[in-house]
């Protein structure tokens, strides 16, 4: 009986599963059948949804918005009909992260092999690898880690995959495999998307005969981006992890060439090559991370339509009078910036360009790491008019005291961490729309500004490891329940017999 409920239950949740995949939009219905090629269970970044689904030819172009654009408007309706649950969302109310719901993650899978949109490479009950060989079996495959060296030990060779995916479940995990891995460019000449990230990758002869590629996501030690690279010139989406202990990346590929690249992922600061002297759009939008000395007036009067950029590494010439900081000016459409000063030049004296707020009109995201700049050039920053989200991270301030003269007109979101200031002298005339404070390990600051009680959109505030000014937060706390205002206030570690949120 206990069963036969259970199986009726679960037929019944399946019904309502497809009454809602019926009501999408058919480019919409697609893009979530897609979600299921990532494992179950797995926290699935934005971004990354974002680009596979624009390089698989998922998202088609409208006149009056990007692809991404129109990409985050599908992920974002998803959501709103509860078929995607929402993880993560970013300060700017953006998602970060999303995931599907277990019995949704089988219903993508057992859909999207019905409709051919692609195969997942597993076991059979005989323990038996299934073939691929068929030309008429799906374009698109997706394997598990734990048998990926078994079927490439069988040397596969099919024409028509067109997509290769390999996620690991422990996505922090990079999973060391045979030189079989090498046999994965000839085993697919016409591969368009390769997203095999969660496994330690090194480049054969043959990788530079996939010009087809859309989309790379690779891991492995690499030292440089090889020249062949730059005979990609479909590619969209370049995400390059790397083992190496070397500082930088030397990009020796002629990236320039490649006109197609929209984003641009490296976890260490990669040293750009100049761009030679061309007529040619470029249509790059994400840059992460260049070096300081990569940021040169040809290179991004280049990429002038990048939206976001992440800076690393010695920071003190680029901020100078003449640093490469004025070419910022070139970009017109920069929405997110990162200047991340290398913690070994942390001794190194910088100031903040008065004319910092100039060349950078647009920007609505700014994340300042190691910079230590005095307080008294924060007002700087608060001339940005559409400056949004402000990360002030390991000293990117340093002073024992801030009392900022000016407001910061548009900032809703201000987090500051690992910062030395003892006493912050504030009110909402500073702060106008504020509605999310972060603290994170501000152990030497003294108090909140009271002031800050009476800012009609502050509704959040965290405190962690910054025990000395909870009383502080506490009393704003109860300043917003006077005035019958829902505020949250989060505290970590949580003090004896009280919770962490309150």
């Amino acid at each position: 009986m206990v069963q036969h409920l259970y199986m009726n239950r679960e037929e019944s949740c399946y019904k309502c599963v497809e009454m809602s995949y019926d009501r999408l939009p058919h480019e919409v219905e697609t893009c979530f059948l897609y979600c299921g090629v990532f494992p179950r269970g797995f926290d699935i970044p934005s971004w990354k949804v974002i680009c596979l689904w624009i390089a698989e030819g998922l998202i088609k172009h409208q006149d009056t918005y990007t692809l991404e654009e129109i990409a985050e408007f599908y992920l974002n309706d998803l959501i709103s009909r509860n078929l995607l649950i929402l993880q993560q969302r970013r300060f700017d109310g953006q998602i970060k992260t999303c995931r599907l719901h277990d019995m949704l993650h089988h219903f993508c899978r057992t859909e999207a092999g019905n409709k051919w949109l692609f195969q997942e490479i597993r076991l059979t009950s005989d323990q038996v690898i299934p073939s691929i060989q068929d030309q008429d079996t799906h374009r698109r495959l997706c394997i598990q880690p734990s048998i990926l060296n078994d079927f490439l030990s069988k040397r596969p060779f099919a024409e028509h995959v067109r997509s290769f995916y390999c996620f690991s479940s422990k996505q922090s995990k990079k999973i060391e495999l045979s030189p079989n891995i090498l046999v994965i460019p000839k085993a697919f000449p016409l591969i368009r998307v390769m997203d095999i990230e969660s496994l330690e990758f090194s480049f054969s002869r043959n990788f530079s005969h996939l010009i087809h590629l859309r989309y790379i996501a690779i891991s492995g030690d690499f030292r440089d981006l090889p020249e062949p690279f730059g005979i990609f010139w479909n590619l969209q989406t370049l995400i390059l992890n790397t083992s190496t202990l070397e500082p930088t990346l030397e990009v020796k590929a002629d990236i320039w060439n490649m006109l197609q690249l929209r984003h641009l992922h490296i976890n260490i600061p990669a040293i750009l090559p100049p761009p030679l002297p061309s007529g040619k759009a470029f249509c790059l939008q994400t840059l992460s991370v260049v070096t300081p000395e990569s940021c040169k007036k040809d290179v991004l009067a280049k990429a002038c339509q990048i939206r976001k950029l992440s800076i690393r590494g010695k920071m003190a010439g680029f901020l100078e009078t003449k640093g490469e900081i004025n070419n910022l000016q070139e970009l017109k459409c920069l929405e997110h910036l990162k200047l991340l000063n290398d913690v070994l030049y942390m001794n190194d004296v910088l100031h903040l360009p008065p004319t910092f707020s100039q060349l950078v009109r647009t920007l609505r995201k700014l994340t300042l790491a190691n910079t230590r700049f005095a307080w008294r050039e924060a007002d700087r920053l608060g001339q940005l008019e559409s400056l949004k989200v402000l990360k002030l991270k390991e000293n990117a301030f340093t002073g024992y005291s801030w009392k900022p003269k000016n407001g910061f007109s548009a900032l809703q979101v201000l987090w500051i961490e690992r910062a030395e200031f003892k006493t912050w002298e504030a009110s909402e005339l500073n702060f106008p729309v504020l509605r999310n404070l972060v603290l994170i390990s501000c152990d030497k600051l003294e108090a909140v500004p009271l002031e800050l009680a009476n800012i009609p959109n502050l509704h959040e505030m965290r405190l962690e490891n910054t025990s000395n000014a909870v009383k502080s937060a506490k009393d704003i706390l109860e300043s917003k329940i006077a005035k019958g205002i829902k505020f949250n206030l989060t505290i970590f570690p949580p003090e004896a017999g009280s919770k962490a949120t309150q």
